[in-house]
C-alpha cells in the first residue's frame, strides 16, 4: 500500500469513538469499523433489499448489498491512486446504505411521508442511527462504537435542523466545512455505481433499450468504441463491455479531478481539507455527461410504468404497514414497544425500515390477508 499523503485521514489522528474502546490487535481502527459493519444484522439484510427491482422480480438485479459492495470496490480503488485511506472509504461505503427501507427510493419516500409529522425520514441519518444504536452485539454499548471520521462519512446531507441532533457528527452542516476526502470520494463512488448499474439492471430487465441509450453522448461514445474494436458483438457481452468502459472513465476522470484540485488548494492536513471547498469532483464535461444520465433514468427508467406499479404497491404496503402499528403498538414485536407515543412512532419507523423486501410483504400478508398466520 503506498504511502498515505498527509492530508489523508488516520487512525492516528481520528477524533475516535463515542465509548471508549479496546485497541485492535492486527488491524487498523477503520478495518475494526469495516468489519464490525460487515458482521453487522443490518448489514446482511441489504442482500433482499433492493435498488430499482423489488426482490422477488429477478435473481440478478443489484441489491443494496451488491451495490454498497461496487461502491467500495469503487471507492477503494480511487482512495489509492489518491494516497488516501482505502480503509476508511471501505467501511463508510459498506455502511452507507444500513439504514435503507425496503423497496428503494419508493420506500424510503413512503416512509418519510408517514414520519412527516415526526421529523420525517431520511436513509443516510437512519444508517447512522443503526450503526449509534440499534445493531445490538456487543455487552458494553449499544450500536457498532465506529469511529467519528466513518460515522461522518455516513451522513451525506442533512438539514440544519436535523444537524443540531446529530452532535460532533452534525457539526460540519452547521460551521459549512467538508467531510473527509474519503467520505467525498465514498459521496461520488455511490453515484458512479448506481447510474451505471441501473442502467444495466434496466437493460436486463427489457426496460430500456440500447437505442435509446445512443441518445445518451456519454453512453453512445463508449458502445461505439466497443462495436469498433469487436464488430458484431452483441447482448449482454456488449453492455458488460461498454459498462465498464464507461465506469473506468468515470473513475478516471475522477482522480485526475481531483488530484488537481488538490494541488491547486495544497492542503497540509485534513484540518484544511475541512476548511476547503469540495476537492474530490468530476470535470465540468463528465459532471454535465452524468446529469444528461441521470435525466435519461429518471424520464425512461424510473418513471417506466412497470416500475411505478410496484413503486404504488410499495408505498401502500409502507403506509398500512406504519398505520398499523402506530394505531395499535401492541401489534410489533416486544422490542419495538417502548413507553412514550413520539418515542413509539420512531420505534415504528426503525422496525418499518430495517425490513427486508420480502419481509415487508409477509408482515402486510400477516396483518391484512385473511387466512394467514
Amino acid at each position: 500500500m503506498p504511502e498515505l499523503a498527509p492530508y489523508a485521514a488516520t487512525a492516528a489522528t481520528s477524533r475516535g469513538r463515542q465509548r471508549p474502546d479496546t485497541e485492535p490487535s492486527h488491524r487498523s481502527e477503520f478495518q475494526r469499523d469495516r468489519d464490525r459493519i460487515v458482521h453487522s444484522t443490518a448489514f446482511r439484510r441489504l442482500e433482499y433489499k433492493t435498488q430499482v427491482f423489488v426482490n422477488h422480480e429477478g435473481d440478478l438485479f443489484r441489491t443494496r448489498l451488491t451495490h454498497s459492495l461496487e461502491v467500495a470496490q469503487i471507492a477503494r480503488g480511487i482512495a489509492r491512486a489518491l494516497r488516501l485511506n482505502e480503509d476508511l472509504a471501505e467501511a463508510i461505503s459498506l455502511a452507507h446504505d444500513l439504514g435503507h427501507t425496503p423497496f428503494g427510493h419508493a420506500g424510503q419516500e413512503a416512509l418519510n411521508e408517514q414520519m412527516r409529522e415526526h421529523g420525517g425520514f431520511e436513509h443516510n441519518l437512519q444508517s447512522l442511527r443503526t450503526v449509534d444504536l440499534l445493531e445490538e452485539r456487543y455487552a458494553a454499548f449499544n450500536g457498532l462504537n465506529l469511529c467519528f471520521e466513518t460515522r461522518e462519512g455516513i451522513v451525506k446531507h442533512c438539514s440544519l435542523e436535523n444537524a443540531r441532533q446529530l452532535g460532533d457528527v452534525g457539526e460540519r452542516f452547521l460551521n459549512r466545512t467538508r467531510p473527509s476526502l474519503e467520505a467525498q470520494i465514498c459521496n461520488l463512488a455511490d453515484e458512479i455505481a448506481y447510474n451505471n448499474h441501473d442502467v444495466d439492471d434496466g437493460l436486463r430487465a427489457g426496460l430500456i433499450s440500447l437505442e435509446q441509450l445512443e441518445d445518451v453522448s456519454l453512453f453512445a461514445r463508449h458502445v461505439a468504441d466497443v462495436r469498433g474494436v469487436y464488430p458484431g458483438l452483441a447482448g449482454r457481452r456488449l453492455i458488460h463491455e461498454t459498462i465498464r468502459r464507461l465506469i473506468n472513465t468515470l473513475v478516471c476522470d475522477l482522480i485526475e479531478t481531483t488530484a488537481g484540485n488538490i494541488v491547486r488548494q495544497s492542503p497540509r492536513d485534513l484540518a484544511e481539507v475541512r476548511l476547503a471547498p469540495p476537492l474530490v469532483a468530476f470535470s465540468a464535461a463528465s459532471f454535465e455527461a452524468q446529469r444528461q444520465l441521470k435525466r435519461f433514468l429518471r424520464s425512461r427508467l424510473y418513471q417506466h410504468y412497470q416500475v411505478l406499479r410496484m413503486a404504488s404497491k410499495a408505498q401502500r404496503i409502507i403506509a398500512d404497514l406504519f398505520t398499523a402499528f402506530t394505531s395499535d403498538a401492541r401489534l410489533l414485536p416486544p422490542q419495538y414497544q417502548v413507553a412514550g407515543e413520539g418515542d413509539q412512532v420512531r420505534r415504528v419507523a426503525d422496525y418499518i425500515a430495517g425490513m427486508t423486501d420480502r419481509y415487508a410483504i409477509k408482515e402486510h400478508r400477516r396483518l391484512f390477508a385473511v387466512g394467514e398466520d
